[in-house]
């Protein structure tokens, strides 16, 4: 989320300049955040895949935690061990991200503006806002905008995990396969999954994934967004 709000600042305004709309800007915000944070988080990512992968540690486990992992790694393979598929993480998370982001902008915009004139017209979960000089406007309760955010994240992980679930199906074969002295590249992996069980080997997991990502966005976006507008009333409360 950090890597996402420094590069909306700097790529939104300038796709929007362009004339792009609204989720085309937001999803190449979420492209630029997508590259800018696999460079911390493939070398963990690659960690963890191993040790799930093993199982329960035990005498003759190859790994002994994460540390442990992290040293034979490094020596077995080097720095670039750490990164093994980590093209495949910028072509899976970065699409992954675009979807995600265009997706939930989209959401948004969809359901507001299927439900916008009905709060109004009943007042049902809208309050009135003083805008002073007598004036007032009517504008959605934060419970309101939590649902509705809540909604479009499960929307968009739900989008983003059906688009690019054989992209993370590679990623992670790449990740905890060991090379049996031949190199590790996407076309094997591609065609050693087709000889598993055909395309639908690339889809395999699908439904555990769209959970996990519509749940977890959901969670995200909410707490996200939440403490967002606690730290503006806080600051406009500071500088009252």
């Amino acid at each position: 989320m950090g890597a996402l709000e420094a590069t909306r600042s700097a790529v939104g305004p300038i796709a929007l300049s362009l004339g792009a709309p609204e989720p085309a800007a937001s999803a190449a915000a979420g492209l630029a955040a997508a590259v800018a944070a696999q460079i911390v988080w493939t070398p963990v990512d690659v960690i963890s895949q191993r040790l799930m992968v093993q199982g329960n540690p035990c005498p003759d486990s190859r790994y002994h935690g994460g540390v442990d992992a992290f040293r034979k790694i490094v020596g077995s393979d080097g720095l670039r061990g750490l990164y093994r598929g980590f093209g495949m993480s910028i072509l899976t998370y970065a699409p992954s991200n675009a979807v995600w982001w265009a997706t939930y902008s989209l959401s948004q915009k969809i359901i507001w503006s299927g439900i916008g004139c009905y709060l109004c017209d009943y007042g049902v979960g809208v309050q009135e806002i003083d805008l002073g000089n007598g004036d007032s406007s009517l504008q959605p309760g934060c419970k309101t905008v939590m649902v509705v955010q809540g909604v479009s994240a499960a929307m968009a992980g739900g989008a983003s995990a059906l688009v690019t679930m054989p992209l993370d199906t590679i990623k992670t074969r790449m990740q905890v396969m060991d090379g049996d002295g031949e190199p590790i590249t996407v076309g094997r992996m591609v065609r050693r999954l087709i000889k598993e069980g055909g395309w639908a080997a690339c889809y395999r997991g699908l439904g555990p994934r769209w959970a996990s990502m519509s749940l977890s966005a959901t969670t995200m976006i909410t707490t996200y967004e939440f403490l967002k507008r606690l730290s503006d009333k806080g600051q406009q409360s500071g500088l009252a």
